[in-house]
């Protein structure tokens, strides 16, 4: 297959939806070996923060000068973001290869796997072709029936910010929703909890009981908030001081101190790693689409606040980085989501809402996002683009804050660059 080929092949699979459950990747992952058998993960579940916790924890094995394997989901420029070594997409001729090798299997298998199930089967064979030391692995959705929990113990289970979402599959608690995240703790693992939520904390320990496994809970009291501009921040944490962040969100440090106490278990399992490479790591870290500068002058950030609990720490970054400012908002979600409590968190920070509709069949019609933000007496202009809402937020003085599902973040990137090239050619 040529790699568009292979993206075709993959994507041809949608139509199978997400079916959540371990049969049929387990049985994709047997015929091929179980590669996953061969690998070390350390396994990230949670409502929030996962992708930033896996990115902070990639740079940092890498910084060691190990060879790091990045699973994450969903990807924002392109579809190979999903499967990362060292840090890097991977490469358009080798994700052809795989799709190619593993397409005989998954034709011949009678109950057919899901696109999620065969990235991950894909991903798991990559990552023994790359000699990977260490595998971070970011769950799909939940934790207990989703693919990537068809590997065993892994070196550390992390759980971070357990909240509300995707509550028509995990459930409407928290206490729900916490089991389902639950699901990767295995027997006899090391586990580390974000520990925010007291109603989740009980079946976490729960858990952990039936399991044998050792929880820590992040304890939180120590960390202290430093410096903070457009370039990044500082923080202390337990015994480490001037800690620097290359993320700017406000809820970043939170999932940097996840971080640093996940190194701390690591070290305890025998996992060498530095101060210099934890401190090198956390400071380059980047990662797309979470409170994400663009342009510095007017300021224009992408975030991927795409459920309440993430617009709340957009709403919170915000506010420390501009007290009493406004923004222009461009505004695209989910119809799944609780789009309503979203809203509302924003406008006390919005001048305008700009509304998109995300390239996505769940997404939420701009016209009827609009209408609904005019109903708390809010500014609200639908586009019929991302791209003209780009062009037109991007113009004048204010600062704007594209705000939403990840699916939209791709999008605002895109027509971001097309609009520096034009700046760049009037220039």
């Amino acid at each position: 297959m040529t790699y568009e080929e292979a993206i075709a092949y993959i994507h041809g699979m949608y139509w199978r939806g997400s079916k959540l459950g371990l049969v049929r990747v387990t049985e994709l992952c047997h015929l091929l070996g179980d590669p996953q058998d061969q690998l070390k993960f350390i396994h990230v579940a949670g409502t929030n923060g996962k992708g930033s916790t896996c990115a902070m924890l990639s740079r940092i094995l890498c910084a060691q000068g190990y060879r790091t394997g990045l699973f994450v989901s969903p990807f924002v420029d392109r579809f190979n973001e999903r499967i990362q070594f060292n840090n890097e997409p991977i490469p358009d001729d080798d994700l052809a290869a795989i799709i190619t090798e593993i397409a005989p299997v998954v034709d011949s298998m009678e109950n057919s796997p899901t696109e999620f199930e065969v990235i991950t089967a894909a991903a798991f064979l990559y990552y023994v072709r790359k000699n990977c030391d260490y595998v971070v692995l970011e769950v799909g959705l939940g934790g207990e029936l989703d693919s990537t929990n068809v590997i065993k113990t892994p070196l550390l289970a992390i759980i971070t910010a357990i909240d509300y979402d995707h509550m028509h599959i995990l459930g409407d608690t928290i206490e729900q929703i916490a089991y389902a995240k639950a699901g990767i703790i295995k027997d006899g693992g090391t586990v580390l909890f974000y520990g925010e939520h007291k109603d989740a904390l009980p079946v976490i320990e729960a858990a952990c009981e039936t399991h044998g496994a050792k929880l820590h809970v992040i304890d939180r009291s120590t960390l202290r908030e430093g410096t903070y501009d457009l370039h990044g921040q500082t923080f202390d944490y337990r015994d480490y001081r001037d800690l620097k962040l290359g993320l700017l969100g406000r809820y970043q440090t939170k999932n940097a101190a996840t971080v640093v106490d996940a190194v701390e278990l690591l070290r305890e399992n025998g996992v060498e790693i530095s101060d210099v490479a934890m401190r090198t790591g956390l400071k380059e870290t980047v990662w797309p689409a979470r409170f994400e500068l663009l342009r510095e002058d007017p300021p224009f950030f992408v975030d991927g606040g795409h459920n309440p609990h993430g617009v709340r720490g957009t709403v919170e970054t915000f506010q420390r980085l501009f007290p009493n400012g406004k923004a222009k908002i461009i505004m695209g979600m989910m119809r799944d989501k609780d789009v309503s409590q979203s809203v509302e968190l924003l406008l006390p920070i919005a001048k305008e809402f700009y509304t998109v509709t995300p390239n996505n069949d769940r997404a939420m019609p701009a016209e009827e996002l609009a209408a609904l933000i005019a109903s708390y007496g809010a500014a609200a202009t639908p586009f019929s683009s991302v791209a003209d809402a780009v062009e037109t937020a991007a113009r004048g003085e204010d600062v704007t804050l594209a705000v939403g599902s990840l699916y939209m973040a791709g999008e605002v990137h895109e027509a971001f660059r097309k609009l520096q090239k034009m700046w760049r050619f009037e220039e």
